[in-house]
């Protein structure tokens, strides 16, 4: 008969070498573990100090690489503790990909929790001998410390409602000190009249191509970053040039197709240099890359806030084009469309601000010469689910004038706000 083994402790040396190496190489993996991953979940001590390292740099808005972290952790008496520069180096030369951080840091947070389960058991056992405690205050004890090991590992888990409670009354008197309501206002007064401004949350534009999804999300970028506030514009389908365009247009009122051409009078020529000057004044951040993911978007967010200190709305044009999670076949398409809408949702709650995203419909409203509705959004449910705000542009024979259907709004009314979309310089305005 065999002799049983002694259980050795959960923990993955490979994996902590390989996450610490990943960011060295590429510091936005940094942001695909840390809002997870703390530093005590490393078990070997050195990768606890230079994880501590990663965390006071990206605090600071230091940029996080080799000379960097090792200065850091000088600073901290730790270089030497952790094997000097050299040690650093190391993790860099042997890291597999810096792709797949988050699947090292989940290798690691699983043995964290395994180690933490193990520690509160071991506690329970220590109580349980210990005669002197009664029945009662022994369960509570170990319902206590097993809770606590499981709440370290899925986050802060059930609060008492008096805290929410509390964050709300806190908005709500600072609002009320401002005399204005909470939000970004579009500064389309009969949009923001039913929405009450744009809130934290996933805000999908869907239409057929040409109904103008683009450029209304453009005018809502354009007016957002005139009243001061930061912007960040993701476009996987237009390059950097094409979006100057069009912001040119909505800001000058000259046609899109005469800024593309050159065609200008004088006069066009001193309006479009005015408008470079003052569109190059606003706090407005392009990313023309194509096939990010959603986990990419939020590392660039987070470089960007970290790097300027605030983000106020989040533009990504547009959903379908986002790059999934996961290999994906026509078949399932559905299922990926479903899982972008969803890490979008998720991305505006945790940078705590509106994203803006476009996304198509399926042929059927156009054959039928019909309004859109929730039914017809192209590929997913998902996205209905997910979404806080749908808005349908639609146009009939009017060209002037534009519906835009407020079809879902989660915290408030629905409805028609009646527009006006100038199609020659790409902008929505009110009636």
């Amino acid at each position: 008969m065999n002799e049983p083994t002694t259980p050795t402790i959960p923990y993955s040396r490979e994996a902590e070498e390989a996450l610490l190496g990943a960011v060295l190489i590429n510091p936005d993996a940094y942001y695909d573990a840390a809002d997870f991953l703390k530093a005590g979940d490393f078990y070997i001590n050195r990768h606890q100090s230079i994880w501590n390292a990663f965390i006071r740099l990206n605090e600071n808005r230091m940029p996080i690489d080799l000379l960097t972290v090792s200065e850091e952790l000088d600073r901290m008496g730790q270089l030497n503790d952790i094997g000097g520069s050299a040690y650093l180096t190391g993790l860099i030369n042997q890291v597999p990909s810096s792709l797949n951080a988050e699947a090292y840091g989940r290798i690691i947070q699983t043995h964290a929790t395994r180690r933490k389960i193990i520690k509160a058991a071991n506690q329970m056992v220590r109580w349980a001998y210990d005669e002197s405690l009664g029945l009662d205050e022994l369960t509570g004890r170990c319902v206590s410390e097993l809770e606590q090991a499981v709440n370290d590992a899925m986050g802060l888990g059930l609060v008492h409602i008096s805290e929410p409670l509390s964050e709300m009354y806190d908005r709500m008197t600072e609002a009320s000190q401002k005399q204005e309501i909470p939000g970004i206002p579009t500064d389309i007064e009969s949009i923001d009249n039913i929405l009450g401004n744009i809130k934290t949350g996933l805000i999908v534009i869907a239409s057929r191509p040409g109904q103008g999804k683009t450029s209304f999300k453009h005018t809502v970028g354009m007016n957002v970053a005139r009243q001061g506030r930061r912007v960040a514009v993701f476009s996987l389908e237009m390059s950097g040039v094409e979006i100057s365009e069009r912001f040119t247009a909505i800001d000058t009122e000259i046609n899109l197709q005469a800024i593309r051409s050159g065609q200008l009078d004088a006069e066009e020529w001193a309006r479009v240099n005015q408008s470079i000057e003052t569109v190059e004044r606003l706090q407005i951040y392009v990313d023309d890359t194509p096939e990010l993911s959603v986990a990419q978007i939020e590392a660039k967010c987070k470089r960007l806030i970290m790097r300027e200190g605030a983000l106020d709305l989040v533009i990504v044009d547009y959903l379908q084009l986002v790059s999934p999670p996961f290999k994906t076949s026509e078949g399932n398409r559905s299922v990926a469309v479903d899982a972008i809408s969803r890490g979008l949702r998720v991305l505006a709650r945790r940078l705590n601000v509106p994203v803006l995203t476009g996304a198509q419909l399926n042929r059927e409203s156009e054959k039928e010469n019909r309004r859109p509705r929730l039914s017809d959004l192209r590929e997913s449910g998902g996205i209905e689910s997910e979404a806080y705000v749908v808005m349908f542009p639609y146009q009939d024979e009017d060209e002037g004038t534009c519906e835009m259907i407020i079809a879902k709004h989660r915290n408030g009314p629905t409805g028609t706000a009646e527009v006006r979309y100038r199609k020659e310089i790409t902008r929505f305005e009110d009636v």
